[in-house]
């Protein structure tokens, strides 16, 4: 018998009706993160759960919401990650630290 498969809880603070969707940054404890979905509906929620995955390599199967449904604060459980993997794979995708989507780095002379 093997024991529970991993899995972490995310807050995040998401910004619905963005012009792309997008990782912005960790803010505090919580990722920040744009949809373009409207909240509406629930397709703010739906398109979170769906970049998260894709994101983090996940089938969007292995992420839901487990708080803050009617909120820009909400919490994402991950199935089948650590915490410290989740928050690598999330780090290695902002724009900041060299993922996708990051500016060109230039030689600059002074």
């Amino acid at each position: 018998m093997t024991g529970p498969s991993p899995g972490c809880r995310l807050a995040v603070l998401l910004s619905p009706r963005a012009r792309a969707d997008a990782l912005v940054g960790w803010q505090g404890p919580a990722l920040k993160v744009r949809v373009t979905a409207p909240p509406a509906g629930g397709a703010a929620n739906a398109a979170l759960i769906r970049f998260l995955a894709g994101q983090l390599g996940l089938s969007a199967s292995r992420l839901s919401l487990a708080a803050g449904p009617g909120s820009r604060r909400k919490v994402v459980a991950v199935q089948g990650l650590t915490e410290a993997e989740t928050r690598r794979r999330l780090q290695e995708r902002l724009p900041e630290t060299g993922g996708p989507g990051a500016p060109e780095v230039k030689d600059v002379i002074l």
